[in-house]
C-alpha cells in the first residue's frame, strides 16, 4: 500500500469538551443527526471559519459555528426569549419598592437566570428581549450597533402632514438631536391618533420626549420590534423562546 507522506493540512483546535459536530448541530435544533451529517457533507457548515468535514468535532461553548452562512448558537446553556411586557411592570428582576417586576412573570418558566436587553419604562409595553448571553446583549444595547426599534404609539391628534418630514429630518432635544428612520399615521379615533415610528435611538424615554416636543404627547406606547425580532401575536405577559433563525438574525444585526 502506498503511503501518503504529504504533510496534513492544519486542523482547527479540538477542545477537551468537543463532541461530534453532527451531535452538536442536532442538539442545537438544526435537525436530526443524519440531516446534520448531510449538511456537513455538502460543505454548508463552517467551524471557526473553516469548512467542516465529516468526523470533525466541536465545542459548542467555544467554537463559532455557521450553517448556510448564518451564525448558530450551539451552546444549549444560553437562552434567548421574547416577552410581551405588560403596562405597569417595571423592567427589573428585583424591585426594591415592591412593584410588579419581570421576575413575577418569569418565575419558574426558565431554569436559567436571564437579564433584560435594554429597558421599557413602567408605563410602556411590548417587546422585551431576555437572555443570559451577555456578549450579545451588550452589543444589542450599545449605541454603536444602531439596532432599529419600532413602536406603535397613541398620541394626541390631529397629525399634521409635515410631521413625518420634521421627524425624519431631525429634532433638537435638551440632550441632543434625534431623528426617526420612518414615521407613518396608522389611524385616528376622535382626538387620538395611532402612529408607528422606527428609530435607532436608545436614550431614556426618547419616543415620549420626542413626540411631546412635537406637541403630540403619548398616551400609550408599545414596542413592536427590536432589530429582526417582532412582537407578533405574543400575548401580554407571555414569553416565547426565539427560534434558531431569529437568534442567527440577531447575530447578523450586530455583525457576528
Amino acid at each position: 500500500m502506498r503511503r501518503d507522506n504529504r504533510a496534513p493540512k492544519p486542523d482547527a483546535p479540538v477542545y477537551e469538551g468537543a463532541e461530534r459536530l453532527q451531535k452538536v448541530l442536532a442538539a442545537a435544533g438544526v435537525g436530526s443527526r443524519r440531516a446534520c451529517e448531510d449538511l456537513i457533507f455538502r460543505r454548508r457548515v463552517t467551524v471557526n471559519g473553516r469548512v467542516a468535514q465529516l468526523g470533525d468535532r466541536a465545542d459548542p461553548t467555544r467554537d463559532v459555528i455557521y450553517v448556510d452562512g448564518e451564525r448558530l448558537q450551539a451552546d444549549v446553556r444560553l437562552v434567548y426569549v421574547a416577552m410581551n411586557k405588560p403596562r405597569g411592570v417595571v423592567t427589573t428582576m428585583a424591585d426594591e419598592k415592591g412593584r410588579t417586576e419581570l421576575a413575577d412573570f418569569i418565575g419558574a418558566r426558565l431554569e436559567q437566570r436571564v437579564y433584560h436587553v435594554g429597558r421599557l419604562d413602567a408605563d410602556s409595553e411590548g417587546l422585551l428581549l431576555l437572555t443570559n448571553d451577555g456578549t450579545l446583549a451588550h452589543k444589542l444595547m450599545h449605541p454603536s450597533y444602531e439596532v432599529l426599534k419600532t413602536y406603535l404609539a397613541e398620541v394626541a391628534g390631529p397629525i399634521p402632514r409635515n410631521l413625518a418630514k420634521r421627524l425624519t429630518t431631525g429634532v433638537e432635544l435638551e440632550d441632543g438631536p434625534v431623528k426617526v428612520d420612518s414615521f407613518k399615521l396608522v389611524g385616528t379615533l376622535g382626538k387620538t391618533a395611532q402612529v408607528e415610528l422606527s428609530l435607532h435611538e436608545g436614550r431614556k424615554h426618547i419616543v415620549r420626549r420626542l413626540m411631546a416636543e412635537m406637541g403630540h404627547p403619548v398616551s400609550r406606547l408599545v414596542r413592536t420590534s427590536i432589530g429582526p425580532i417582532k412582537l407578533g401575536d405574543l400575548r401580554t405577559g407571555r414569553l416565547r423562546r426565539l427560534t434558531n433563525a431569529e437568534v442567527a438574525a440577531l447575530f447578523k444585526t450586530v455583525g457576528d
